[in-house]
C-alpha cells in the first residue's frame, strides 16, 4: 500500500488504525485549534540510533551460546521496555534458569563489543535536531535504558549536551507502556503533555506517550513494522519526515 502523506493538518482527533510504516496516518484536522508544540522528546533505542540492530545481534549471540534462538517475535515483545523487564520475556520464552542480572551483564558485554562497528544514527536525526534548534524548541530524551548507557552512546556522537532533559529507567517506577516517563518529561520541561511532541519507534513507547496525552509521531523500523501504532497522531518513515518539520514550524 502506498504511503499517505499529510499536508497542512495539525491538531489531534480520534485515533485510527495503523500497523507498520507503510500506512501513514494523520489524526489532525483543519477545523480544530492548534496546540503549539513547546518541546520535542525523543525515545532513544531504535529511534535515534540503530541500537535495535545491535540488540538483535547481541541477543542472537547470547542465545546461541545456550543453543537457543533469537526470534523476531521475542525481539518485538522486548522492545521499548526496561532491561530487566525485557529479559524477563527472554527467560520465560526460552525457560532459561540463569539469573537475569547475569544475562544482562553478558548481553551488555557483547553489545558494546559490537557498537564500534555497528552503531549509526537513524536517518534524518541530525537534520531534525538542527531544525528543532533553529526554532528554539527544547529537546529531551525519555528512554527505557539506563543513564550510563544513554550518556555513553550520546557522547560518542557528541549529542548529550544538545538535550536539556534526559530521563532513563532509573528515574521512573514504572516502565513503558506506563505513561510515567512521559508525564515526568512534561513536568521537567514545565509544559503540559499535549504541548510535547514525542517521537517513538515501538508500540510500548507509543502507548506510553498516548496515555500521557502527548502528541505522538511513531517511526517504525525493520524490527517494529508489525507493531500497532494506531494511537499515534502520525506514522512517519524517518525523523526528518516533512510532516514533522511542518508541524513544528507552522503553529
Amino acid at each position: 500500500m502506498p504511503s499517505r502523506k499529510a499536508h497542512n493538518c495539525y491538531p489531534p482527533s480520534a485515533p485510527g488504525s495503523a500497523r507498520g510504516s507503510t500506512n501513514k496516518i494523520d489524526h489532525f484536522t483543519m477545523n480544530q485549534q492548534v496546540t503549539p508544540i513547546k518541546a520535542v522528546v525523543f525515545d532513544f533505542d531504535g529511534l535515534m540510533f540503530n541500537t535495535e540492530d545491535i540488540f538483535e545481534a547481541a541477543g542472537r549471540i547470547l542465545l546461541e551460546r545456550r543453543n537457543r534462538e533469537m526470534t523476531p517475535e521475542l525481539l518485538s515483545v522486548m522492545m521499548g521496555r526496561r532491561p530487566h523487564e525485557a529479559f524477563q520475556f527472554l527467560v520465560d520464552m526460552h525457560e532459561i534458569e540463569e539469573p537475569i542480572p547475569d544475562l544482562l551483564d553478558e548481553s551488555r558485554e557483547i553489545f558494546f563489543e559490537l557498537v564500534p562497528e555497528m552503531l549509526q544514527p537513524m536517518p534524518g536525526l541530525h537534520d531534525l535536531l538542527e531544525h528543532i534548534e533553529t526554532l528554539n524548541l527544547r529537546k529531551g530524551v525519555a528512554t527505557s535504558s539506563s543513564r550510563r548507557y544513554l550518556e555513553d552512546l550520546l557522547s560518542r556522537h557528541d549529542l548529550l549536551h544538545r538535550f536539556s532533559m534526559t530521563l532513563t529507567a532509573e528515574d521512573v517506577t514504572h516502565g513503558k507502556p506506563h505513561p510515567e516517563i512521559y508525564l515526568a518529561a512534561a513536568e521537567q520541561l514545565g509544559i503540559a503533555p499535549r504541548e510535547m511532541l514525542v517521537l517513538e519507534d515501538s508500540e510500548a513507547g507509543t502507548n506510553s506517550a498516548a496515555e500521557a496525552d502527548a502528541v505522538i509521531v511513531s517511526i517504525p523500523h525493520d524490527h517494529s513494522r508489525g507493531h500497532d501504532f494506531s494511537r499515534a497522531h502520525y506514522v512517519a518513515e524517518r525523523l526528518d519526515d516533512p510532516w514533522i518539520l511542518d508541524r513544528l514550524t507552522h503553529q
